[in-house]
């Protein structure tokens, strides 16, 4: 595919090293020349200084050839006109990043696409989502439901007296029939495991189960069950507010601590039924002194990577059962996964995740880029006549970095077995690791 990428930011950046692994042909267009140049130097992609409002400059970048033009500067505005301009130049398919949550309502979105914008991304507000996602789930480092909840991946840390621990897949999948593992991180490892290969303690193991599973994956994996009812949200910041909003509607008890003065007054009169904090969460007096150690749930979603780790740190040691941190510097998500915070957030994953299927050419309606391991979850849609479709699943020559977990047909969920038979139209999830997604197209399009 022809790729244009307008913005050289962080998540530009992600998408550039993402896509150029793919053989496509990237072009990432940003007005910071430096940028640009540091950029050339790691990536195999072509670079180019402009505008990105800019008629020129645009017609340069060769948007006028463009497959897909993927707008992700940090300025609202300025995304939405440069899809307008690209399409009118001859892109084929536009996305643009915003932060407005407004403009992904349904009536509102068929606006945009009348102007030419196929695709809207506000990562902010798919990671609150998660966030909410993951505090309804305790027990889990992440949750994430395809089809409404008809399937879902939990992912989960092994206890020592877990009834699965240094079992095979073969053994569990003859005793449990209501989850299935599709894959394993083990000391920082990726392992896409089949019918031989054990699950031993400290795993974290993700399974594909129906919502009535959940429960079993958890205490067979030696997890207890707890509510979470309140909970304390470090920072006021977009992700902060997003997800504050979506407990409120739910009746949790929030407390949010923010720094900055005027930004708390904003919360402040954003969420009334939140009780916003201005103060110094760092200052460990200050988080005892608002009862963190009371809190069921901590929350950390400053703009500082270091910060929100260390708190969460923190908040564990004062007996604090779940954990969330946004970590937007992939170097330390390992070391985050490592001291136990429950569930990390990254903007970078979840927009890269969203764009990343867009390239494909078969349909995928869903994918997800997994925060605490290198594999990747996608859902398929089996066209007719897809390769995967002409046998049982243990006969397709499917490739040994891929798993295949479930399926979703006539709105059902069902876990897959050796002899289980894909039909067209059956929304397939698949677990694998980057170097074959490329080559699942060819058995489902």
């Amino acid at each position: 595919m022809n790729i244009v990428i307008v913005g050289a930011g962080e998540v530009g950046t992600h998408l550039a090293k993402m896509l150029s692994d793919d053989n496509h042909d990237i072009v990432l267009l940003d007005d910071n020349e430096e940028k640009l140049k540091h950029i050339s130097s790691h990536v195999d992609v072509l670079t180019q200084k402009g505008g990105a409002n800019s008629i020129n400059d645009l017609k340069e970048a060769g948007v006028a050839k463009a497959d897909l033009v993927i707008a992700v500067t940090p300025f609202e505005e300025r995304n939405i006109v440069t899809c307008i301009l690209s399409k009118d130049i001859g892109a084929k398919k536009t996305i643009a990043r915003i932060d407005n949550s407004e403009y992904l309502q349904k009536n509102n979105k068929a606006k945009f696409e009348r102007l030419g914008i196929d695709e809207l991304i506000y990562p902010e507000s798919l990671a609150a989502k998660e966030i909410f996602t993951s505090l309804k789930q305790v027990g889990s480092r992440q949750l994430l439901e395809f089809s409404g909840g008809k399937l879902i991946m939990n992912a989960v840390k092994i206890r020592d007296n877990a009834p699965i621990v240094n079992k095979t897949l073969e053994e569990i999948g003859n005793i449990y029939s209501e989850f299935r593992a599709v894959a394993i991180t083990r000391k920082n490892e990726t392992i896409i495991p089949h019918g031989k290969d054990k699950i031993l303690p400290e795993d974290i193991v993700y399974f594909v189960t129906d919502r009535a599973g959940v429960d079993k994956v958890l205490d067979k994996s030696g997890k207890k069950k707890f509510a979470v009812k309140n909970v304390m949200i470090l920072g006021g910041s977009r992700i902060g507010q997003k997800t504050a909003l979506k407990l409120q509607e739910k009746d949790y008890n929030i407390k949010i601590v923010e720094i900055d003065r005027e930004r708390s007054i904003k919360v402040a009169d954003l969420l009334v039924n939140s009780l916003i904090i201005n103060a110094d969460g760092r200052n460990l007096a200050i988080l005892k002194e608002e009862g963190i150690d009371q809190m069921d749930a901590f929350v950390a979603v400053t703009g500082n990577s270091e910060t929100n780790i260390l708190s969460c740190q923190l908040a564990k040691r004062l007996g604090v059962r779940r954990t969330v941190a946004e970590v937007e510097n992939l170097d330390y998500m390992n070391i985050a996964h490592e001291i136990g915070i429950g569930t990390l957030v990254n903007k970078k994953l979840i927009a890269a995740s969203y764009i990343y299927r867009f390239t494909l050419q078969a349909e995928v309606s869903h994918m997800k880029c997994l925060s605490a391991t290198d594999a990747e979850v996608l859902e398929f849609i089996a066209k007719p006549d897809a390769l995967i479709t002409k046998k049982a699943i243990s006969d397709v020559s499917f490739p040994s970095e891929a798993n295949i977990g479930g399926i979703i047909r006539n709105n059902r969920g069902y876990i897959v077995k050796g002899d289980t038979q894909i039909q067209e139209g059956d929304k397939v999830v698949v677990f694998a690791l980057p170097s074959v997604v490329k080559k699942l197209e060819k058995y489902f399009k």
